[in-house]
């Protein structure tokens, strides 16, 4: 069912000048007001799969443009800016640590904690999931619920074009320090990425662990415990390794989610 906003935003985005009617620039605004409290939200998971909400991607990139450059002050500290900072945190449950960094747009579940990282706009983060030091959560990336982002993970933006994935991350997931995942990565459910794997979109991602190695690109299958590699590749200058990441292992069903995560670090000396 076609949202009621969209039709106004859309048109805008093909016609900016339309930003000068009242109906199409206070449908921008409540478009990015519906992220920030969470009844709207970028991409959303059905049968087939996840669905991006084209049009509210197109919301963001419209109210950009019409957003105003401000000086906001914080305590001591001053910000020059289009976007406010999210408010009202306390009210949402939500623990923000100094100087921890949520922009107006996104939405975070009751229960997660952001430490001194960043959220950008049209993110959402879920319930108990933390959100480590100098984390970073790009715009439109969607995080689920008792997700563990390290410290120094990088969840990339993905703003062009609209109808692009953004980063997503699903319940339950454990992504290790300095980790990167951009470009419309998926990693499913209570997957395990090792510190420093690095995910794009062309990444090679190779399961190891069976006779023959089965590969993806894209996708990180659900349980999967990943560490960062290197495969050969031919050059005009001669055969050089280049970044991949292996698939080492599963997390165990038969156990709760804090009880395999263990266990994967345990048995396949993942570092965190």
């Amino acid at each position: 069912m076609t949202h009621p906003l969209e039709p106004l935003v859309t048109a805008a985005f093909a016609d900016r000048a339309l930003l000068s009617k009242p109906e199409h620039r206070e449908a921008v605004l409540a478009a990015i007001a519906g992220l920030d409290d969470g009844t709207l939200r970028i991409a959303e998971k059905g049968a087939a799969g996840w669905t991006v909400n084209v049009w509210l991607k197109e919301a963001v990139l419209l109210y950009f443009g019409i957003a105003e450059m401000k000086v906001w002050e914080v305590g001591p500290f001053e910000f020059h800016d289009k976007l406010p900072l999210k408010k009202d945190l306390a009210k949402a449950g939500v623990r923000v640590v100094p100087p921890g960094t949520v922009r107006y747009g996104a939405y975070i579940e009751a229960g997660a904690v952001v430490m001194p990282g960043f959220v950008n706009i049209g993110a959402r983060v879920g319930a108990g999931t933390m959100v480590d030091t100098w984390a970073t959560v790009g715009s439109c990336a969607q995080v689920g619920r008792s997700v563990h982002l390290s410290g120094g993970v990088g969840l990339g933006g993905v703003l062009e074009p609209p109808s692009a994935r953004p980063v997503i991350v699903e319940d339950g997931a454990f992504i290790g320090s300095r980790a990167i995942v951009v470009e419309g990565v998926v990693v499913e459910e209570e997957a395990v990425l090792g510190a420093n794997t690095v995910l794009t979109a062309s990444t090679r991602i190779i399961d190891v662990t069976g006779p023959e190695p089965r590969e993806w690109k894209g996708r990180i299958p659900a349980r999967s415990v990943v560490i960062p590699g290197s495969v050969p590749k031919q050059f005009p200058a001669g055969t050089y390794n280049v970044p991949c990441a292996l698939i080492i292992g599963q997390r165990s069903e038969s156990t709760d989610r804090k009880t395999s995560l263990n266990q994967a670090l345990r048995d396949f000396a993942v570092a965190v």
